[in-house]
């Protein structure tokens, strides 16, 4: 029997309860939970836990900190709030994660997307300003129980396995294999067990234990090397998707060497609701630009009109997704910093007619060099003649042994270029700015408040399936706290906007004297570094 508490909900409480649920019918979200409910009590069925019971307690949970399936459990059994969503039924924590594995990690992308799109319906959104950023979260992982690829090893024994083929001709017109395959050596052992007669009692013994322990080491690297796949170089034991990285706990202590199991999340916040993600493997931010937004896309069938990001995703790939997409280019490049402040400016610039300008005015032309070709894909060479007398040379050459040189060769990737000064002319503009202030209040504040106020800065569950499903519904469950903000107040949360006499922001001129005397002090130190090298 189950005792009724004698306390109810609050009038108020109990409104947005029904609000909360309304927006949940509203969003269809019910005909995807439709197609696992299977128990007909009409036919003598065991009767089961309402399925759309659990899935809203599971939802308001994640939204009001109550992410883990104890603490659901727990909270259903003496918090008015789950009692009256759940309808007075306790179920376990178990039956809450077998609900999650069955109904939502399949589907988590539709149910984001027909909840969010509802919530936008509710609210009145406008999906025009977006921002991008990401963090890396620690895995459920053990950090001592990790496996790097074995690349290097598997090369050693690939040359110790063809020396022992070819020098007793194992394999007809055997050739080199970089990575032996464990079939290769088994076609080995077999060719041995058949030429058995050919050698001496001795010899065949150490060569068929020689062949089977270098077969098992074989296959083992292939295991790794497999787990790993073509992008990987690490996985954790107790989480095979988990890759090793440095978080940013270990910026002042230890970076490259104290390595964590983790993920790459990225979150796409547009006023200050969360309405698409991406979970990685990728230790950097700037290969996951174009997914993140890719299922914005995939989820609403429209981009963002504008999106702003920092310096960590400014690439030639990037710059040219936005523009064939036709989205609005607010995205930092990689010397926006130094060019701003003055500090480390770029050391020229490219004019419409396809020449460049130098730092002391000189101009330089297009030139074909026979004796060396471009570092990066699409390069072309420039040569900026006169550079004997030019007071800025310590800085212009400060990365190159010979200072005593009448010239300077640049590298330019010219269409990068053309992107990067559109993304300075948007971001130094009064929306720029704008933007620039809320992208450090929206999307770094959604970081934030999962963090600092819901606590979670660990992953707790494995496999990035169910690590993704778990990002979907932390994200989710921000945004149906924000929702519940809104039924309270009737408003939005409000955020900065540029006044209307705001004038265009200006990058600083750049310091002769500081930037010269920073030019010698790395160019010394990169000449001893060098000396030491040889």
């Amino acid at each position: 029997m189950f005792l009724v508490p004698s306390l109810d909900l609050d009038v108020k409480e109990k409104e947005k309860m029904q609000r909360f649920l309304t927006l949940l019918d509203n969003s269809n979200v019910g005909s995807i939970i439709d197609r696992y409910i299977r128990n007909n009590t009409s036919l003598g069925g065991r009767p089961g836990y309402n399925y759309f019971h659990l899935f809203a307690t599971i939802l308001y949970g994640f939204a009001f900190g109550k992410s883990t399936l104890r603490e659901l459990a727990d909270a259903c059994k003496y918090d008015l709030r789950y009692i009256y969503l759940m309808e007075q039924e306790t179920p376990s924590y178990t039956k809450f994660c077998d609900f999650i594995n069955k109904v939502i990690v399949p589907n988590e992308e539709e149910i984001f997307s027909l909840i969010n799109a509802e919530i936008q319906n509710e609210t009145g959104i406008d999906f025009e300003d977006a921002f991008i950023d990401g963090t890396k979260y620690e895995a459920n992982a053990n950090k001592y129980k990790f496996v790097w690829k074995p690349i290097k090893h598997h090369k050693n024994i690939s040359i110790k396995a063809g020396n022992i083929i070819k020098e007793h001709d194992l394999i007809p017109n055997f050739n080199d294999e970089a990575m032996i395959k464990s079939s290769t050596v088994a076609y080995a052992l077999t060719h041995l067990n058949n030429k058995r007669d050919s050698f001496d009692e001795k010899t065949y013994i150490t060569l068929h234990k020689t062949l089977l322990a270098i077969l098992d080491k074989v296959m083992e690297y292939e295991e790794k090397e497999e787990i790993c796949g073509p992008d990987r170089k690490s996985y954790y034991k107790t989480d095979k998707d988990a890759t090793a990285m440095a978080l940013k706990a270990d910026y002042y202590s230890g970076l490259g060497s104290n390595m964590h199991a983790a993920y790459n999340i990225q979150l796409l916040v547009i006023k200050g609701y969360v309405f698409s993600y991406d979970i990685s493997q990728e230790r950097t931010d700037i290969d996951v630009f174009i997914p993140t937004i890719d299922r914005f896309f995939r989820l609403y069938g429209y981009f963002p009109k504008r999106i702003c990001a920092d310096a960590g995703y400014g690439s030639l790939d990037n710059y040219r997704y936005l523009h064939k997409c036709r989205i609005e280019n607010y995205v930092k490049h990689q010397s926006w910093e130094g060019n701003k402040s003055g500090r480390n400016p770029d050391c020229y610039h490219l004019n419409d007619d396809d020449t460049i300008t130098c730092l002391n005015a000189k101009k330089g032309y297009e030139v074909k060099l026979d004796y060396r070709h471009p570092r990066k894909a699409e390069a072309v060479f420039y040569k900026v003649e006169g550079c004997g007398p030019c007071p800025w040379s310590p800085f212009c050459k400060k990365y190159m042994r010979r200072q005593d040189e009448d010239f300077r060769i640049f590298e330019v990737v010219k269409e990068l270029e053309r992107y990067k000064y559109e993304s300075e002319e948007n971001l130094c503009s009064p929306k720029g700015i704008e933007i620039r202030v809320n992208r450090s209040i929206q999307v770094e504040g959604a970081f934030g408040i999962t963090k600092q106020d819901y606590g979670y800065t660990r992953a707790r569950r494995r496999g990035i399936n169910k690590v993704s499903t778990e990002i979907m519904l932390n994200s989710l469950g921000l945004n149906v706290a924000k929702l519940f903000r809104y039924f309270e107040t009737g408003k939005l949360n409000s955020f900065w906007i540029a006044p209307i006499d705001l004038q265009p922001e200006e990058f600083k001129k750049p310091n002769l004297k500081r930037l010269v005397k920073k030019g010698k002090k790395i160019n010394a130190s990169m000449i001893e570094n060098y000396g030491k090298a040889k």
